[in-house]
């Protein structure tokens, strides 16, 4: 057998063992720890490179030894808790920039930053919010009469708000992004606590590397929820408030749990590959179909597409 097949296998096995352990409560992992040793696999690469050129057998105990060495480290890693947890009206072109960074990359203190935007009811009909940070965990910590509060306990890198107002459309884009420069594999991540306006219509765009995110989202008119992620940990809590909603996940080593109401009729469109599922209450039609039995007769749906590697997709009725 080729060595390349052998060294994806162990990476499958350690990824399919995680999920499962965490699945069955016997484990609590935390993805947002490992993220950042990403650059470990191309290491990993080079090496199987290196000494694999003449096709050695010293070469390939090598690289295998190299990998299960590497993957025992971020499954001890990842089970550490993170030292630091705690976890916009105007006219055409307005725009708040706030911009909150800490020079000193060595210190593990975290700060503590606020970011609020006034609710303005003339121009409240409908808001995007663009959403995007790694090594970071997000909550959403229920309403508020402000459009939107965020509170951020910081460990690293740079936190920006910026709000755009478009004809009758406000676009908020709430993001975290690292400072380049040395990186302490000691620092915890960030955690970042929302509270939204329930008036307006929502459309919230998520897009990070690793994280956590969880999101009781049933009291709010969502209209769209999409999400990118890599080794991301995602729980939303879906309403009933709009005729429809589009929930669009697309991800690659990930644990996704989403709950539909059961007076709403749902949609389940999957490609993914070698990712578990269990979508309990659906029926399967074809072509990675499934539906709600009261799909065709309800007059709220939700539409949900997934799109996963390795993952585990969970999708339940409340």
């Amino acid at each position: 057998m080729k060595l390349d097949r052998i060294l994806w296998g162990i990476i499958l096995l350690f990824v399919g063992l995680i999920l499962l352990l965490e699945n069955f409560s016997v484990i609590e992992f935390y993805w947002r720890n490992v993220w950042g040793f990403w650059p470990v696999f191309l290491i990993i690469a080079g090496i199987n490179i290196l000494f694999n050129r003449n096709k050695s057998q010293v070469g390939n105990m090598i690289s295998i030894g190299v990998l299960v060495i590497t993957l025992g480290f971020l499954f001890y890693r990842g089970q550490q808790p993170p030292e630091n947890r705690g976890l916009f009206g105007g006219n055409f072109g307005d725009k708040i920039d706030i911009d909150i960074n800490n020079d000193d990359e060595d210190t593990l203190n975290t700060q503590r930053l606020t970011f609020t935007e006034p609710f303005d009811l003339a121009s409240s009909g409908k808001v995007v919010m663009d959403i995007s940070g790694g090594g970071t965990s997000f909550k959403l910590d229920g309403p508020t009469d402000s459009l939107v509060e965020a509170v951020v306990e910081k460990s690293r890198g740079t936190f920006t708000l910026k709000k755009e107002l478009i004809d009758s459309v406000q676009r908020l884009t709430f993001r975290m992004q690292e400072k380049k420069g040395k990186w302490n594999m000691n620092d915890g991540g960030n955690d970042v606590n929302f509270k939204l306006n329930t008036q307006p219509e929502w459309e919230l765009n998520m897009n990070m590397g690793a994280g956590e995110v969880d999101f009781d989202l049933s009291a709010y008119k969502i209209r769209t929820f999409k999400f990118e992620g890599g080794a991301a940990a995602l729980d939303i809590q879906m309403g009933d408030l709009l005729p429809i909603a589009d929930v669009i996940v697309k991800t690659g080593v990930a644990d996704v749990k989403i709950k539909v109401p059961t007076a709403a009729g749902c949609r389940i469109k999957s490609s993914t590959g070698l990712s578990a599922k269990d979508f309990t209450g659906f029926t399967k039609l074809d072509n990675g179909t499934y539906e709600t039995p009261n799909y065709a007769t309800s007059t709220k749906k939700i539409f949900i597409t997934l799109d996963g590697g390795l993952s585990n997709f969970e999708v339940s009725r409340y």
